[in-house]
Parts: structure tokens; sequence; C-alpha cells
């Protein structure tokens, strides 16, 4: 027999020796430990259980329950473990409907919110697309005025001047508009589209100061000046009047644009920026805001956004 075999005797000893101390059995306080573990886990589980099961599906269990604890001579056991089953549920459901609320709660919020995000980033982007065209169409006016009629060209550009210094801030800032950046806005739009028309458009602008400070969503107004120019005053020969105005009906803000030109047409009712105004307001509003098309005794139009009144906060100092 060589050196290297060794016997099962001292083999055994060998590996009793390298298994140290971590082979020793788990002592009393681990073995209670995972013990008490292992019983709140287990009752835990049980008080989700009760609170997802249905009662049909409970009573149906506990009649179960009833009948093998006759069979085992044990009814009164099992009536105490049914009639805590049902104090339990009773708790536990409640429980349970308050998390599924808190959780479809959150879900609708976020779910709105991200609405709201997708809706005013189309917004953003359809504005980035519009300013550019507007623009290049204003200075090719004052381009050709200034060899034909340089006061009037003048006059286009200093109102070109005040709709950059309305707008440009807004775009920076990106705090929540108010109606008097959205009424300046228009006013200096108005001015330009009144030099392009050829005095064929007139423009009254009837909005209290104290409404001003209102929250507006941005362009809407700006989009509902120029559905009236496109669709109504443009195309009689004659112009006519347009008139901004705001006022608080039922504790909304009503905000209207109402002009005299060729009147109502269906094809202006179903614009896109009259349905991106629309979609806008669901989104931002959740149903607490419209859109109102109308016509007028004396003939035109009239468009009016309603929205909760809120006043927008303070800008702070520079």
């Amino acid at each position: 027999m060589s050196t290297d075999q060794r016997s099962p005797s001292t083999a055994n000893a060998a590996e009793r020796g390298k298994s140290g101390p971590a082979s020793r059995p788990m002592g009393i306080r681990e073995a209670f430990r995972a013990i008490r573990k292992g019983i709140v886990v287990m009752w835990w589980s049980f008080f989700d259980w009760l609170a997802a099961i249905s009662w049909k599906a409970l009573l149906l269990v506990s009649f179960l329950a009833l009948v093998l604890a006759g069979i085992f001579n044990h009814p009164v056991l099992a009536f105490v473990l049914i009639i805590t089953s049902f104090i339990i549920k009773v708790v536990a459901g409640g429980k349970r409907r308050a998390e599924l609320a808190a959780s479809e709660a959150t879900m609708r919020a976020e779910t709105e919110q991200l609405e709201r995000t997708v809706v005013e980033a189309r917004m953003e982007a359809l504005q980035a697309q519009i300013e550019p065209h507007f623009l290049f169409n204003t200075l090719a006016s004052i381009d050709q005025l200034i060899q034909t009629d340089p006061p009037r060209a003048s006059k286009m550009q200093q109102s070109l001047i005040r709709y950059l210094r309305s707008a440009l801030p807004q775009m920076r800032e990106g705090r929540r508009p108010s109606l008097g950046q959205q009424v300046d806005l228009c006013s200096a739009f108005l001015e330009i589209m009144a030099v392009r028309m050829e005095g064929r458009l007139q423009a009254v602008v009837i909005v209290p100061e104290g409404l001003k400070s209102a929250v507006f969503p941005s362009m809407m107004l700006q989009t509902l000046v120029e559905n009236a120019i496109k669709h109504g005053l443009e195309p009689k020969p004659e112009g006519g009047l347009l008139e901004i105005g705001a006022e608080i009906v039922d504790g909304q803000l009503a905000v209207h644009v109402r002009d005299t030109g060729i009147g109502f047409t269906p094809q202006a009712e179903s614009g896109v920026g009259l349905a991106n105004i629309r979609e806008r307001l669901k989104a931002l509003y959740n149903g607490r805001a419209e859109l109102i098309i109308s016509v007028p005794p004396a003939g035109g139009t009239c468009a009016t956004i309603k929205v909760p009144y809120e006043i927008a906060p303070a800008t702070p100092p520079a």
C-alpha cells in the first residue's frame, strides 16, 4: 500500500476538520427567527389573498372548510377561523380598494400629464413652423413697401418689432402665459395685418386691465385672430371689424374674437387651427374648458374660448 492511500476513517476526520464551525447546526435563536419570518410572510400573503379573492369564492372555501372540520371533529375552530377571515376580508378589501384607487389616480395623472406634454410639444413644433413663414412674408412686405410707400413700411417695421418683443420672451421664459401677453402679441399682429390689408381691417381690443393677469394658453388667441382674418375678413372686398374681448362668465374666463366678415363656414369650423385648439383645451383642462363658434345677430363669426379663471404667477424682477 502506498503512502498516498489513506484509510476511510482518516479521510472522514480530515473532512470534518475542513468543514469547521460552518457545518455546525443552526442555533435555537436563528431557528426561531426564521420561523417568525416565515409566519409574518404567510400572514401577509393570507391578508393579500383575502383582499383579492371575491366574496363568492371565499364563501365556497368557507363551506368546504366547515365540511372538513366536521369530518375531523373541529367545527368550532373552523367557525372561528371563518369569522376571523370575514372580518379580515372587510378590512383587507378596504385597503385594497384604497390602493387600487390611488394606483388608478396616479396612472390617470401620469397619462394626463403625458398628453399635455405631447400636445404642447406639437404646439411648439407648429409654432416653430408658423413663425418663420409669418416673418418672411412680413419682411417681404416691408421690402416692397420701402420702394413704394416708405411711411407704411416704417409703420409695419415698428409693428413687427413690437410683435417680436412680445413673442420672444414668452418662448424663452417657459412660464405660464397670461392673457395680457397674448393680447399684446395679437395687437402687434393686427397692426401688421392692417398695413397689409391697406385699411380694410379695423381692430378693437376690449380687455379689462384686471383680466390681463389671468392665465391663458399661448397662441390660441392668435389662432382665432388669424382664422377670423383668413376666413372672414380677407375674402370680403370691403374688409371689416375684428374685436378681441374678455370677461368673466360663471366663474370662467371667456375670451372672444368677433369679426364682421363673410360669416361662418363649415370649412372654418373643421380647420386644423380650431381642431388643434380643442385638442389642447381637452389635454390642458380635462373637460373644464371649451371653444364655442357662434354667429352674432349682426352677421360675421364669433369664436369664444372659455377656461378656468386663474391668476398667472407674477414675473420675478430681473
